[in-house]
């Protein structure tokens, strides 16, 4: 079989520079001339050389979108769309970036050490694994002389890498070391963690290609949500140019985003108040009798007994005939699938989920074509490492809550795997991790607010120069796995952080059941049943397989239904008070991630005023604007109890009244010129409080996840 030394010398040799050197025309404006300026762009080569191509999966776009890129000579040049692949058909704004990424001056091209003054130094990869693997050594030893008493975690492994073995490996290694391994929040844990108090087995996935009916609460499924490439697939295929849609989508959100532009019926509702919608929904069903026999239905029953559409309404700001129409929608279509997330992808929460759940199990569309369907787990293949769903069940904004307020062991290592969540968790907690750190390691491609905390900062080789996998990825209707393959050597001294976390483990006596990231893909193959052989060729390995669901119920507690039949009796609808405003958050993928930032290539998609520095673009309707007593253009300051940014007010109609909308991805402070001080992190806002009606008995318990996508803050003239 073919490894990976014969692969890359198929391919080619060291990549040296892009094909293409922007041309500057005349009447662009001055993002479009200061983007094409760059003094870190290779120059043009002339010669003969042959155009070849190399189907893989995006590893940069959390769309794990289906790619196919163009070499020429042993020069990855550029990316297409794969339209092979169940992920393609199209390319995302940010996979579309990724060769030109690979010479980002943010890249980072050594390992660096922490100096005693806070500043870093360069040190070769000898040196770096060798005091890793002391660091490591010693955490195992005094993993193993606790004598009973946890006074420390010898290593805790924070991943942001959802679909991948890669997190398998860090979950194995933490076991083994002893400690913890978390993913960084997201709309995928919500979900996971939802189906799992459901009393769910497996993985909830939404055949949105087969559907006839989308009712999207949430979440953005045409921009940031699932797997976003296939999602716009299915949606241009089934809207043919001159002929009759055969899919409808409905979308509930504050912001007139893609998805809802996109929409057939779009739901403006408040920032966080999705979950009253769903119960508004379910109550109205039910009422219809349109609710297929299901076991936990009276408990169901009971839980939206007082919400009425008028009280749903009433709470969500939502017009009735809106309401109306998309439940007669919900009941008339024949395939409708109803999907839940948040405007920030993450902090939404599981109760808003579990109620989608259950209106899937109202309309019988679970395990049907076009519903909701349980995907099986794949199984693991490192020794000690946890399953999918328990790594899904570990909250990290919950433990470093708990670590702020000492409730939990010191640790002797922090490592950091592509994650960024100095830069992207809410609240101050993640300090306190690494205060409370011994040593902390990151793996990353980018030199990031994270990195920059760190005392080990190692270059991790880029998706498209290392061996990697993509396996079930989130929102996907159907099992997928797919092959991640290089088509050319890491630029600088980069290193596929798998290898090198292998090697580790070796030389520390551990047994992790694999000799190389190779080994360990080909292991994960072989045991899902997927072709290798077919898999290098950029095929992905698909099934229809799903867990059976004989035992589905709306499995809620008497205890919630006590709760959430309170919140009826408490919330009230209404304009908020003085000059207080919900925030809105908003994600572009053409944004980049926290883990990339803005990619440079993509900065002529940013308007003048939201790269102005230190000032974010905060967008309202002109009722709420009014209501302020202030004019467009004017500069606030917009804070709450967390924190404060300023911002500049934008006239948008379609934001709901008395919301702010702001966006996602600007205010960073370690990724150079094209990034750093360009607007805000609307971060600084945030905190997480317990989730309403199902945080039990506190918002890191089992119960529930923290939320934090209800925010509100004050504003105030600059």
């Amino acid at each position: 079989m073919l490894d990976r030394r014969g692969f890359l010398k198929f391919i080619g040799g060291v990549a040296v520079g892009t094909l293409a050197t922007p041309v500057v025309w005349k009447g662009l404006d001055d993002i479009s001339i200061w983007s094409q300026n760059w003094p870190w762009i290779p120059s043009l080569q002339y010669g003969n050389h042959e155009n070849t191509y190399i189907r893989t999966v995006s590893k940069m776009c959390p769309s794990a979108a289906g790619t196919k890129i163009r070499l020429v000579g042993d020069r990855p040049v550029r990316v297409l769309a794969d339209p092979e692949s169940p992920l393609g058909g199209g390319v995302s704004a940010l996979a579309e970036t990724e060769v030109q990424m690979r010479y980002s001056p943010a890249r980072l091209k050594r390992p660096l050490l922490r100096n005693s003054d806070g500043g870093y130094r360069e040190i070769s990869w000898e040196e770096a694994e060798k005091l890793l693997s002391a660091k490591l050594a010693a955490a195992k030893d005094h993993a193993n002389d606790r004598s009973g008493m946890v006074s420390h975690d010898g290593l805790v492994c924070i991943s942001g890498d959802e679909n991948g073995t890669m997190t398998e490996l860090l979950s194995g290694l933490s076991a083994q070391i002893g400690g913890k391994c978390f993913l960084m929040p997201s709309d995928a844990q919500a979900t996971a963690q939802a189906w799992n108090l459901m009393g769910g087995r497996g993985r909830a996935g939404f055949d949105i290609p087969n559907s006839d009916y989308v009712f999207a609460v949430g979440a953005n499924v045409l921009e940031t949500w699932g797997t976003v490439v296939a999602n716009r697939r299915a949606w241009g295929n089934a809207r043919p140019a001159g002929g009759e849609p055969s899919m409808r989508l409905a979308y509930a959100g504050p912001v007139q985003n893609n998805t809802a532009a996109g929409a057939d019926l779009w739901l403006p509702i408040k920032p966080g108040t999705e979950l009253y919608l769903l119960l508004g929904v379910a109550h109205q069903l039910i009422k219809d009798g349109a609710a297929a026999p299901v076991a936990g239905l009276d408990a169901l029953r009971a839980l939206v007994a007082k919400w009425t559409p008028e009280k749903a309404c009433e709470v969500t700001g939502l017009m009735p005939d809106r309401f109306a129409a998309v439940v007669a929608d919900l009941k008339k279509a024949k395939k409708p699938v109803v999907v839940v997330g948040s405007d920030m992808d993450q902090g939404g929460g599981t109760g808003p989920v579990r109620l989608g759940i259950a209106i899937n199990m109202l309309l019988d569309r679970v395990n049907k074509e076009g519903g909701m369907r349980i995907i099986p787990l794949a199984p693991t293949v490192i020794k000690g490492a946890a399953s999918p769903d328990a790594l899904m069940g570990n909250d990290l904004v919950g433990y470093a809550a708990d670590m702020a307020e000492g409730r939990m062991p010191e640790v002797d290592v922090l490592m950091i795997y592509e994650a960024n969540p100095v830069y992207s968790l809410p609240g101050k907690n993640m300090e306190a991790v690494f205060r409370k750190s011994g040593f902390s390691v990151a793996f990353t491609c980018f030199f990031d607010e994270t990195a920059r905390r760190c005392d080990l900062v190692l270059p991790n080789a880029l998706g498209l120069e290392r061996y990697d996998d993509v396996s079930h990825p989130f929102g996907y209707g159907k099992f997928l796995y797919a092959l991640v393959q290089p088509v050319a050597e890491p630029l600088h001294q980069a290193r596929p952080a798998g290898e090198v976390l292998i090697g580790m483990g070796r030389r520390l006596g551990l047994d992790l059941g694999v000799t190389d990231v190779v080994a360990m893909l080909k292991a994960k193959a072989f045991a899902i049943g997927a072709d290798w052989g077919s898999l290098s060729e950029g095929n992905a390995y698909e099934s229809d397989i799903v867990v059976p669901g004989k035992t589905l119920a709306c499995r809620f507690t008497p205890d919630e239904v006590q709760r959430v039949g309170s919140l009826a009796d408490t919330l009230k609808g209404g304009a908020l008070p003085g000059k207080e405003l919900a925030v809105a958050f908003v994600g572009k993928l053409a944004l980049g991630t926290p883990e990339t930032a803005i990619p440079p290539f993509n900065t002529k998609t940013i308007t003048n005023d939201e790269l102005e520095k230190n000032t974010l673009v905060a967008a309202v309707n002109s009722a709420t604007l009014k209501k302020l007593g202030l004019y467009e253009g004017n500069v606030v300051t917009l804070s709450n109890a967390a924190g404060q940014v300023r911002a500049r007010l934008r006239v948008f109609e379609g934001v709901t009244n008395d919301t702010v909308a702001l966006t996602l991805g600007f205010g960073h402070t370690a990724f150079g010129e094209f990034n750093d001080g360009k607007g805000m992190n609307v971060m600084t806002l945030v905190t997480p409080v317990s989730e309403p009606g199902f945080a039990g008995m506190a918002a890191w318990s089992f119960a529930g996840l923290p939320v934090w996508n209800d925010t509100r803050v004050n504003v105030a003239q600059a």
